[in-house]
Order: C-alpha cells, then structure tokens, then sequence
C-alpha cells in the first residue's frame, strides 16, 4: 500500500482520496460568525504551541492580556470583540497547574460573559488526569474539574491522550481525545536507525495495550514488564487494614441464637461472624516478559513525570541485554531533577511531544527530543468550526491507543 505524508506525520491512506487541508478562513461556514483563537497564558514558554497552530491555521492569535495581580489573583483582559463567534482557548499547562487552570476557567468566563457563540478549550494536555479514580479516602480531581470547565463555559475540548479514555464520560459537553502515536511512529521509523531490530516495551501490565498497538503498527516484537523496585504509594497502610474489633473473652453474651457477640454490638455490623483473612498484596521484583537481548527497547507510555520508574526499567532492560534504550511519551511533564537523572541514567533518548511546556528541561538534557503536534490540533480546530468529521484523525488508531 503506498505512503502519503500526513503533514508531519505518515499516514496509510488510498491515492484515491487526497488529503486536502483548508486553514484560514477561505472555507469557513457561511452560516457561522467566524472564529477566534485565544491562548490562556501570555508566557512566551505557553504561547509557543498557540502560535504554532495559528501560523498553520493562516490566522491571527486573538487579542488578550493574562496576568497575575501583586496578590497572586489571575486577570483576564479580552482585547477585541468575540460576539457570535466560535472561541478557542489554547492552554498548555507549565508546571504550576492550578494558575493554568484558573487561567482557563477565568478566560472562559470572560469570553462567555462577551457573548461568545460556542467555547472550545484546546488543552493537548488534561491536568488532574491521573486522578480519575477514588483511591482511599480521596477524591476524583478530574471529575471535578469537568464540571468546573463546564461551569465556566466551555462547550467543547480538544485534548490529546488522556490518562484513562473513561474520563471522557465526566464531560457534559462533546470531548475530542486526539492521538499522539503517528507521530510519534514516524519519528521511530525516521529518527531510529536500525528500528527493525526493536521491541516494544510496557513498562507495566496496564501499559501492555498501548504497547502492543505500536508494535503491530511497526511490525516489531512486544515485551512487558511486571513488578516494582519498592513498594507504591497505594500500599501504605492506613486505617482500614486495621483488624477488626475482638472483645475480651470475659465480657459476653448470648443471644437467642446461640452465637457469642460483645456487650457493645453497635461496634460491629454482623455479631459473632469471623471476617476472612485478608491476604496483603506483594508485587515480585522487577521482570520483563519477552525477549530483548540485542535489540534495541523503546518503552511507550503516555506521561514522563517521576522518572524512578523508568530509569529503574532502564537498567534491568539493559542487563537483559538491549544495547540501546528510548522512551516515547506523548506528555513530558519532567518534574524535579527528570533532567538529570535522565542525563546520569542508561536510556539513550527521551522522545516527547510539545503538549507540554518544557524547553527548561531541554538545555539541561541534550536526550530529550520533541516531536510538534500542532498540525493535528490545528486541523481539529479547523474541522470543529466547520462541522466536519473528526474520524479521518483517528484513521488506522486502534481503540487501545
């Protein structure tokens, strides 16, 4: 089947249907008011990605002012009309995330208090994504954030790769979760000299779909990695793995039908019923499940944050026998000295997208490498403003992506 270049990236695609980009507004609806792009950060860092799509989008960064009072409260000024017109809101998030989030959602509700038409938030990166499950006795961030954005005014996101695809269901509006990995498979078979003599790597059992997606897309090998170094966050004990309550023998009584309960029944829900033992959790050491000797490992995941874990990865592939080592993620957020113990570590190259603000961390750290997405989003931007199908950018993506 031949190749057509999708923009920045490959794409398998019939020479019968070309693919024809408009930006700009030489097709815009007729029925519609027109539209604006606005970035909710005016930090050069922030504003890189936003121009990178408006130069691809043939328009103009709408007229805004974002900044922090001597208190520390955010301002928005809108600096142009936005009545009747389609908005969107680019906001990649730096690495203080709550400023960026109450910049969105102040933005948000400037542009809806303008008397915007439809508000479209473009945040490649979701914030709070990791926190989309109840753990203990915390709380589901995400789903919180969901109803603050709607709450603001936003009628609509584009982001790419969220952290579990179910946190689509906490939106009340149309949520469209773009993805990273064509890119990101381009720059393997461009960028990775001898790729054909790779594997694929999860760094973990829940990581293993996503993995096996790219390999069968590059026709390469597939490994997995199973246990952990230490112990995780989720394992520390808490109340809960407390026993339950056991009166002394001496302070009983009966009741009718025969069975011992303690003289203080409120303390326990079934008297006299003995609870099983509970078995503790015990992850083995660090193994890999497959074969990577002589070969080249390229660990796949979607966000790069504490890099313990991957260093970790990297050192047990290496005594496996990999002679070379690249780690591929769509978010690079890179906290804390990721540059360098990315730098003193056995991985060979950090690939990352642009989702996320991180040029810091590059001169740090001549490994990291980054891939630009923003033609993707630009042609989002451009599909959302004129009702057209989103499906061509999810051609040959498998659901498990």
């Amino acid at each position: 089947m031949p190749i057509r270049h999708f923009g920045g990236h490959r794409s398998l695609v019939s020479r019968s249907q070309p693919l024809k980009f408009s930006y700009g507004s030489e097709k815009m609806n007729a029925s519609k008011g027109g539209y604006r792009v606005f970035s909710a950060n005016s930090s050069a860092a922030c504003t890189e990605l936003a121009k990178k799509i408006t130069e691809r989008l043939g328009v103009e960064l709408g007229k805004s002012l974002v900044y922090q009072e001597p208190n520390r409260e955010t301002r928005v000024d809108v600096r142009e009309s936005v009545r009747g017109q389609d908005i969107f809101i680019i906001q990649t998030i730096p690495k203080d995330v709550n400023t960026a989030i109450m910049e969105l959602l102040v933005m948000a509700y400037a542009l809806k208090t303008s008397c915007a038409n439809n508000i479209i938030g473009v945040i490649p990166y979701f914030p709070y994504s990791k926190q989309c499950k109840m753990r203990k006795r915390g709380s589901v961030v995400c789903k919180l954030l969901a109803s603050m954005l709607a709450k603001a005014g936003l009628t609509h996101i584009i982001t790419m790769d969220l952290h579990q695809k179910e946190i689509q269901g906490f939106f009340s509006f149309p949520v469209d979760n773009l993805r990273a990995s064509p890119f990101l498979i381009q720059y393997i078979q461009e960028e990775v000299a001898d790729y054909r003599n790779a594997v694929i790597v999860a760094k973990s059992p829940s990581a293993a779909k996503r993995a096996q997606s790219y390999a069968e897309r590059l026709r390469l090998g597939l490994a997995v990695m199973h246990g952990e170094a230490h112990h995780s966050e989720l394992d520390m004990v808490d109340g809960r793995n407390s026993p339950p309550f056991s009166p002394p023998s001496n302070r009983t009584t009966t009741g009718h039908t025969g069975l011992e309960l303690p003289c203080n029944r409120h303390l326990t829900p079934f008297p006299g019923i003995e609870l099983p033992i509970m078995m503790a959790k015990e992850k083995p050491p660090i193994t890999v499940v497959g074969d990577v000797g002589g070969r080249i490992a390229i660990i796949v995941d979607d966000i790069i944050d504490d890099l313990e874990d991957f260093v970790a990865a990297a050192e047990i592939l290496k005594e496996r026998g990999a002679y070379k080592i690249y780690i591929m993620a769509t978010h690079g957020l890179l906290s804390g000295d990721a540059p360098r113990l990315i730098e003193e570590s056995a991985i060979d190259e950090v690939v990352v997208t642009n989702t996320v603000p991180h040029e810091g961390q590059k001169l740090q750290c001549p490994k990291i490498k980054t891939v630009d997405v923003s033609m993707v989003l630009a042609e989002a931007i451009r599909r959302t403003h004129n009702g057209e199908s989103m499906a061509y950018l999810f051609r040959n993506i498998a659901v498990d992506d």
